[in-house]
């Protein structure tokens, strides 16, 4: 089925739509489209960006109206780190499809990296609020995560919590929270808080640095070795 999906796409500017016999038919692009689309978001998603890149620019010029295409195309430029083309995809995706509230959590998540805090902020909470949106605590925890750089803890640590009150599991919100709590030097609720993540997410090499820190903060010497044993064993190029 792979086969036959990618042939289509690729032959699709050469068929014609049905009709009549007889009958001029015109070449179906918005449905070329829509396949160029869905298989560079697919690539996209298994990390073939070159791939995918062809495929959404290819399903943008058959469809200039494609709101998914551009928005995963924008994806593909940020992971190309051509972000002008990246905002324009990004906007054009907005302007045709301004009620999803991925596109929307995924737009503010490049504007917060861009360092335009307000407008991401922004867009989180309107992602977060939709109600059609399936995980809004990670919309809300992207904005805390993104107004750290504002250094207004008050407003970080109530998205956090208001991303935990919608899931209490949720791997990033617990995290944020235990960074937050060590900064504070409020070290054994950042354990606490660890010990909630350990339960329910998977150790990164910053969040294990993050509990040797808070372990050797609060002298238990034997946690401390067990999380740098991990950290060389699973992330042996990081910096200790």
């Amino acid at each position: 089925m792979k086969i036959v999906i990618v042939c289509l796409a690729l032959c699709l500017s050469a068929c014609v739509t049905d009709g009549p016999e007889g009958a001029t038919n015109k070449p179906n692009f918005a449905e070329a489209s829509r396949l160029n689309g869905e298989l560079g978001a697919d690539y996209l998603r298994k990390g073939q960006i070159d791939l995918a890149k062809d495929k959404l620019e290819r399903a943008v010029e058959q469809d200039s109206d494609n709101a998914q295409a551009h928005a995963a195309l924008a994806l593909v430029y940020v992971q190309l780190e051509r972000t002008g083309e990246a905002k324009r995809h990004f906007r054009r995706a907005l302007s045709l499809n301004g009620d999803d509230p991925e596109l929307k959590n995924n737009y503010g998540t490049f504007l917060c990296a861009q360092g335009e805090i307000k407008q991401a902020e922004a867009l989180f909470l309107q992602a977060a609020r939709d109600r059609s949106y399936r995980t809004p605590e990670a919309a809300l925890t992207n904005a805390g995560i993104c107004l750290r750089q504002s250094a207004d803890a008050s407003r970080v640590e109530g998205y956090l919590r208001e991303a935990l009150q919608i899931n209490p599991e949720y791997p990033g919100a617990l995290s944020q929270m235990a960074q937050l709590s060590y900064d504070k030097a409020d070290f054994l609720r950042a354990r606490a808080f660890l010990q909630r993540f350990e339960r329910v997410g998977r150790h990164s090499a910053d969040t294990l640095r993050l509990a040797i820190q808070t372990e050797t903060e609060l002298g238990d010497r034997i946690a401390v070795a067990r999380y740098e044993r991990r950290l060389k064993k699973e992330f042996p190029d990081a910096q200790p």
